[in-house]
């Protein structure tokens, strides 16, 4: 499974129109694509920050339509309001305890990660901070994404909603920080969003 996010610095106001028009436009086009499994949004409306993720059955599928999502991108940046980042990802762990319902947030983790450590990395994802983070109040799920060309991971884990996100941040922190020593991979960023489309469809992978 692969995905490809794209990030835009948007202006403010403009977030609501990107919403929708990413929720009635893009969404349903990418679904008549061959091998895309859905898209996902996330949203931080202090700063404007939004990633639009969506999600291919093989790295294939993922490049064929490379050429007809940059237009449906571009139109999706334009309505935005700002400039975009694109990057791709290999899927290699998804996790869900139940269905995010309106409301949901998350909290995304960018790593680096070197090449010799990235099974370790993965094992440790997988046996260790996924456990640790289904005991934190309003957990939804977890995935892990990574780019082996340059050693960027992104784990990102969804809550029931705001307030959750808010009472676990100190305990989320503790199993990032041991889990980060475990798998010795080097924390980047951490960013906190609304969860404000669904859809990415992808399979258990844990």
């Amino acid at each position: 499974m692969y995905a490809r996010s794209t990030t835009v610095q948007a202006n403010r106001e403009s977030i609501d129109a990107g919403i929708a028009h990413i929720r009635d436009e893009v969404l349903p086009a990418l679904r008549r694509m061959d091998g895309c499994m859905g898209l996902s949004m996330l949203v931080d409306r202090e700063s404007g920050r939004c990633i639009a993720t969506s999600s291919w059955d093989s790295g294939g599928a993922m490049r064929a339509a490379a050429e007809q999502v940059g237009t449906i991108r571009d139109r999706a940046v334009e309505i935005l309001g700002g400039t975009a980042q694109v990057e791709e990802w290999e899927i290699l762990v998804m996790h869900r305890n139940h269905e995010s319902n309106e409301g949901a947030c998350a909290r995304c983790t960018w790593m680096r990660i070197d090449a010799a450590d990235l099974d370790r990395a993965v094992d440790v994802y997988k046996m260790a901070t996924i456990p640790a983070m289904e005991e934190l109040e309003g957990f939804c799920s977890a995935s892990l994404l990574v780019d082996r060309a340059s050693g960027r991971a992104v784990s990102t884990v969804n809550f029931d909603g705001r307030e959750a996100l808010e009472r676990n941040r100190e305990q989320a922190g503790a199993v990032r920080a041991a889990g980060g020593r475990e798998a010795r991979a080097e924390v980047l960023e951490v960013c906190e969003f609304e969860l404000t489309l669904a859809h990415l469809r992808v399979p258990e992978m844990a």
